[in-house]
């Protein structure tokens, strides 16, 4: 099992998308800020649209983490062998206008991370295998 684990810092905060290779499939956290969490989960295949579950934070709106997540799973998705869950929640105390900003090239810079990655550690997992629709388990 591959990890990795890729950071950018702008305008004076950071964010992180630490990569697990499970088989084929990826997971993706992505958390960053003063208060790290879970805000989000995007799922998407290389064939499937991208989906998303926004949790509500804590002070019952819901979490916006998705401009993150689902900008990364963009461009992530044409380089995808099996299915990728991307876990996201940056949460910068008093966020500023210029921060808000910054949060579009730094999820951009870690897509570009994770995509030279995985052409750089190509899948080496056996595809599983199974019955066909007129067997069974023996």
């Amino acid at each position: 099992m591959a990890t990795a684990r890729f950071t950018t810092t702008q305008e004076n905060y950071t964010i992180t998308a630490d990569l697990r290779q499970i088989g084929m499939d990826l997971l993706i956290t992505v958390t960053g800020g003063d208060n790290p969490h879970i805000g989000v989960v995007t799922t998407l295949t290389k064939q499937t649209k991208i989906e998303t579950v926004r949790y509500p934070s804590h002070d019952g709106r819901f979490h916006k983490d998705d401009f993150i997540s689902r900008r990364i799973a963009q461009r992530i998705q044409a380089h995808l062998i099996g299915s990728a869950t991307i876990l996201a929640g940056v949460h910068v105390n008093q966020i500023t206008q210029n921060q808000i900003a910054a949060s579009a090239p730094m999820s951009d810079k870690l897509a570009g991370e994770i995509c030279e990655w995985l052409a750089q550690h190509p899948v080496t997992s056996a595809r599983p295998e199974y019955y066909s629709d007129h067997e069974q388990p023996k």
